[in-house]
């Protein structure tokens, strides 16, 4: 007995396949012209529907394969209400005929298909994600990322109309005179009115007592960076200075070459400037003039830990400077209000000009000059200031 052929249909979204007969096959084709009812009660009629076709599989083959026999005992009728009942029911069904020929047929399930795309919907659209599946895609894309990356690394930085941060430098068109130019935060670099350095000249200032800078330093580490505009010494330990009432802990130390203070027209080799910081956030500076002269031993310390290449950083042992040998023998000082010398060139420091130079010697100083040829801002207006000159 020649056995009818065979339908493969394949469920797109569980994955299965249903054998049907093709009775059935040619009933969903031509739209179920037929009830389900009238298939069910009457399966041989529509076995014939189909010419030259066998009513049953045979034993053998049903024997072989549990499953499908188990199918074949159905009548075609349950076999649809099974393929159109319950949750696992297919809303397209794709139909392989004899390996060749393929049909696209849409079945209604009986009931709501949790998850089931809906009517129109491409073939091949996935169910509802769940919310494991959704967290991978509410991630940024690995470009959003990176942006955001980048933006956290130029935080602070605006770029310049190449494309690049806003570099300030001692010359050129990002020198001194452009710096008010170059990034918004950088505007009272060319505003102020109380900007440092300035040119300091005693038959301008107020002559008369002051109190004496009251300096707490003692032996401690430090870092030393080379930040691209000047070496930088960035201090350790419990150090702090005392003026106008106030305790002044010391955070840097750095240098200028030449000096950026002028005292009665004249000039100096280097200047070292130690930045202090009281607990209301305010700034102290001392700036202690170098002239050529004999070796000094606390620049001597930081030239040897002095780091070369832009960025870079060293550490010093343990107590290797103790900044007072730094300082000159006569603490007097001049004393005004001014800002920092290099951008944003805030306002509101206490600079404290210590009248007397020290000393550093001439390979000193040319080792500081072959890195920072110079480092210097020129002059600012006084602006009609007042310069206390303690005597």
């Amino acid at each position: 007995m020649t056995p009818f052929p065979r339908f493969d249909c394949f469920h797109p979204l569980n994955g299965g396949s249903h054998r049907l007969h093709v009775m059935a096959a040619m009933v969903l084709l031509a739209g179920l012209l037929y009830p389900l009812r009238t298939l069910a009660a009457d399966p041989a009629r529509g076995s014939a529907s189909a010419p030259g076709s066998a009513a049953a599989k045979p034993a053998a083959k049903a024997a072989s394969k549990p499953a499908e026999a188990e199918a074949d005992k159905k009548s075609v009728g349950d076999q649809l209400r099974d393929a159109v009942a319950g949750g696992v029911a297919p809303k397209r069904l794709t139909l392989v005929v004899n390996g060749k020929e393929k049909k696209y047929i849409t079945v209604e399930p009986r009931g709501p298909i949790e998850n089931a795309p809906k009517t129109g919907e491409a073939e091949h659209t996935a169910a509802k994600p769940t919310d494991a599946s959704r967290r991978p895609a509410a991630r940024a894309p690995a470009s959003h990322l990176s942006a955001r990356a980048r933006a956290a690394a130029t935080a602070g930085h605006e770029p310049s109309a190449h494309g690049s941060d806003p570099h300030w430098s001692y010359e050129g068109d990002t020198g001194p005179q452009a710096w008010g130019k170059l990034k918004p935060d950088f505007n009272v670099c060319a505003i102020g009115k109380r900007q440092s350095p300035i040119h300091i000249e005693d038959g301008a200032t107020l002559q008369g007592p002051a109190e004496p800078l009251q300096f707490h330093y003692q032996a401690s580490g430090a870092s030393v960076v080379n930040n691209g505009h000047t070496i930088q010494v960035d201090m350790l330990g419990e150090n702090h200075i005392t003026v106008r009432g106030t305790n002044y802990k010391l955070v840097q130390m750095h240098f200028h070459h030449p000096s950026e203070e002028r005292v009665n027209f004249k000039s100096f080799a280097m200047v070292a400037h130690l930045v202090h910081k009281n607990p209301e956030g305010q700034l102290a500076v001392v700036a202690v003039l170098l002239e050529p002269g004999a070796a000094n031993a606390v620049i001597n310390t930081v030239w040897t830990y002095m780091p070369l290449d832009a960025g870079d950083r060293v550490r010093t042992p343990t107590d290797a400077l103790d900044l007072t040998s730094l300082l000159p023998t006569d603490q007097r000082y001049y004393q005004f209000l001014g800002s920092l010398t290099t951008p944003p060139c805030t306002e509101g420091v206490l600079w404290m000009v210590l009248k007397t130079p020290t000393t550093i010697s001439r390979e000193q100083i040319k080792l500081f000059s072959q890195l920072f040829p110079n480092n210097a801002r020129p002059v600012q207006p006084l602006n009609s200031r007042p310069v206390r000159e303690a005597q």
